[in-house]
């Protein structure tokens, strides 16, 4: 799973493509999906993970990108702007899905169900770039926090090595 997540670092990356100040002026802008996750990442809550809860968590949270970008994506081609990022991205976030429900099963686990996120319409091509930003800057955070609890699991004594 880490190698899947270290791969869509790199393309949450290429959700957008601007430089570093235009970035600046658009990453201060209102957070307008709400469905994204917002990850609990202090040392006190990866000490307390488990791993059925993490994996059920991470899994949760790998879809809820999943359908955000897949949503990007489209948005993306309606207006005409590249999309190969975000399709590489929603590839990514696909093949760790399926690993955490494979793992899921496995452990004799049930496979957690989301409400489909309500997602906002997108009216103009700046809307877009707008939220592909809010998109790569969430994930990035959902990558690093994935990538600890991943690492923090895999010593776990419950954790099965493969």
């Amino acid at each position: 799973m880490i190698p899947q997540v270290e791969s869509l670092v790199n393309s949450s990356k290429k959700l957008h493509d601007l430089s570093g100040d235009e970035l600046l002026n658009l990453a201060a802008a209102e957070n307008r999906l709400h469905g994204l996750p917002h990850m609990q990442h202090t040392v006190a809550h990866l000490n307390a993970l488990k791993v059925n809860e993490s994996l059920s968590l991470l899994y949760v949270y790998t879809e809820a990108f999943r359908l955000h970008v897949d949503w990007l994506k489209t948005a993306q081609e309606n207006f005409s702007l590249p999309s190969q990022a975000a399709e590489g991205a929603s590839a990514h976030l696909l093949k760790l899905s399926n690993l955490l429900n494979t793992s899921l099963q496995q452990m004799s686990e049930e496979v957690p169900q989301s409400p489909p996120p309500s997602l906002p319409v997108v009216s103009t091509a700046f809307d877009v770039l707008q939220f592909s930003v809010e998109i790569s800057e969430r994930l990035k955070v959902f990558c690093i926090w994935s990538k600890r609890v991943l690492l923090k699991l895999q010593k776990s004594p419950h954790c099965p090595r493969h």
